[in-house]
């Protein structure tokens, strides 16, 4: 996604009030986080508010970013026609949403997910908002057969009621998923990726046509 952020004056992300994956973001530019909730976020540059209403007006930001954020919304369509929106003409917009509706488990409905997406269908809604896709690809394919081998265990064996389930791994087992990871960033930098458990977009707006005199 970095390419893609250039050097804006502007930034917004949205519904990362805790701003572990978008440290990235952070430069001389002015940055703005909004989310749901006050929690996490920073004095001087958080907003309380919602994805499907947001508080900013029109073409206000150089870039805007919600990651693991559409799928929260029951209008998928306004969430990413607001973003637009509150997007400059030129600007970037750069999102990430779970794949595979197959995938659908208990962890999405703890998780307050309405849906998950192929990246043909990503595409589509989000073109459908007035922009230009740049890129779509899918991530986290070095882990995938762990992640499907994962959701097949939850369909086998649902959770109980009240039983909050998330996969244990040891210090070891983390590292080396995480070495994984970090190979598959090297080798997104060059090409797209053919499947895993996440779908990443990063699309253009329009830039505005000169008034005729």
């Amino acid at each position: 996604m970095s390419p893609h952020l250039a050097a804006p004056r502007r930034t917004l992300d949205v519904g990362s009030a805790d701003a572990p994956s978008v440290g990235w973001m952070r430069g001389a530019q002015q940055h703005v986080s909004l989310d749901l909730f006050p929690e996490g976020l920073r004095p001087g540059e958080g907003v309380v508010g919602s994805a499907t209403e947001l508080p900013f007006a029109d073409a206000t930001f150089d870039v805007v970013s919600a990651f693991d954020v559409v799928e929260h919304c029951a209008d998928d369509a306004r969430a990413v026609a607001e973003l637009v929106r509150v997007l400059a003409p030129g600007g970037r917009m750069l999102l990430s949403v779970p794949a595979y509706q197959w995938a659908w488990s208990d962890h999405d409905v703890r998780a307050g997910h309405h849906r998950r997406y192929t990246r043909p269908a990503f595409v589509e809604l989000v073109e459908g908002a007035g922009v230009h896709v740049l890129r779509a690809t899918y991530a986290f394919a070095g882990v995938f057969p762990l992640f499907a081998a994962e959701r097949l265990v939850r369909r086998v064996r649902p959770a109980r009621p009240g039983e909050a389930r998330l996969p244990q791994v040891s210090p070891g087992v983390d590292r080396a998923l995480t070495g994984v990871c970090r190979a598959e960033a090297r080798v997104l930098r060059r090409r797209d990726l053919p499947f895993g458990s996440s779908v990443l977009v990063a699309a253009l707006k329009p830039p505005s046509r000169p008034a005729h005199a």
